[in-house]
């Protein structure tokens, strides 16, 4: 009976010692892959780490970090889950777009194990199943976009390979973080043809923007034409205002020049002496005319008396008298016409004789 138990016991011994088979995808799993531990009675669990226990070949307990104790003989560790986030290369493989091309994609996967029970007995090897999840969602993914989607929504289809990841290791209690795609790579054939159209594509813009420069160029050469004869008329309209506005001021400066002239003469008569002051004003001008036949014309009339000239005077003053004896009747205004319409009668009759 004594041997019969010790054999038992150097069995189940034997078998704890054994590493249980695992099936590891790449050489990068191996760096966080942990062998079986042997039941020592007292075991230290590392931190970040779960020892799933069976006992009696059901399952008893999980292992937290730190230290544990185990029955020998009737507990035994079957399974060690890191609970550090795995990164998984997920091999290259062929998918079909939308527009019927050929892609060669790969990637990577980052996941974490959150539930150690389901990870151990929901699936024989979970970074197995999920890379092969991976590979097949990536596929599904790729056939509902075209070529040009494919590079330029590449975060979108990131976020629908987590989603439709996620639905499926939910049940084996793994929890996928992010999946990149590392490269495309597509035929030779259709990656010349891309560069052909992104050429296409470059010269339409430079077009374009060529068009658009020399469009802008000519409004900016009518807008200066427009606003250089908007400018030229309306300074050409300020001058007309202001030539227009200077005549005005002229000439009312010029009537009241001549109104204040006609009201100093009309009272400088009403003074003492003032007939003998325009007696000699009268004989000035009478002169002043007669001096100036021979400039204006080539028609002298020169008087019979000409070389006397108290008689020339004396006739001035007999007109002068008969305008002063009708001064007292008429304003200035009118009195000052008739004083200049003599030697305006002398200037028509010399204009007319003029041959």
């Amino acid at each position: 009976m004594l041997r019969t138990l010790c054999r038992t016991g150097g069995a189940i011994l034997l078998q704890a010692q054994r590493p249980a088979p695992r099936l590891l995808v790449t050489p990068v799993q191996q760096r966080w892959a942990s062998s079986l531990p042997m039941n020592t009675v007292i075991l230290f669990v590392p931190q970040q780490e779960a020892w799933v226990v069976e006992r009696m070949g059901r399952f008893h307990r999980i292992l937290e970090p730190g230290l544990n104790f185990l029955i020998p003989l009737l507990d035994r560790i079957r399974y060690v889950q890191s609970l550090k986030e795995i990164v998984i290369d997920v091999p290259e493989q062929s998918a079909v777009s939308l527009d019927n091309v050929t892609l060669q994609i790969d990637g990577v996967l980052y996941l974490r194990i959150l539930d150690p029970f389901k990870a151990s007995y929901g699936v024989e090897d979970p970074e197995y199943a999920v890379t092969q999840l991976a590979q097949t969602t990536m596929r599904s993914e790729l056939g509902k976009l075209t070529l040009d989607k494919v590079f330029r929504e590449r975060e979108s289809l990131n976020s629908n390979m987590v989603h439709s990841i996620n639905q499926a290791s939910d049940e084996w209690g793994i929890r996928c973080l992010r999946y990149e795609i590392k490269d495309i790579h597509v035929p030779p054939r259709v990656k010349e043809s891309m560069q052909m159209q992104v050429e296409a594509e470059r010269k339409k813009r430079a077009t374009v923007l060529e068009s658009e420069g020399s469009r802008e160029a000519a409004i900016n050469v009518a807008e200066g034409r427009k606003r250089a004869q908007i400018l030229a008329s309306e300074g050409e309209k300020a001058e007309q205002i202001n030539k227009a506005a200077g005549e005005a001021q002229a000439v009312i400066a010029k009537a009241e020049a001549k109104a204040k002239a006609i009201r100093m003469l009309s009272e400088a008569l009403t003074e003492q002496n003032g007939n003998a002051a325009a007696s000699l004003s009268v004989a000035e001008q009478y002169v002043s005319a007669f001096s100036n036949l021979a400039k204006q014309s080539n028609t002298i009339l020169l008087p019979s008396n000409m070389g006397d000239i108290s008689g020339m005077v004396s006739q001035a003053m007999t007109i002068y008298s008969t305008l002063s004896k009708t001064s007292q009747k008429l304003p200035p205004k009118e009195l000052q016409e008739k004083m200049e319409e003599p030697l305006n009668h002398l200037e028509s009759s010399e204009e007319q004789r003029t041959p």
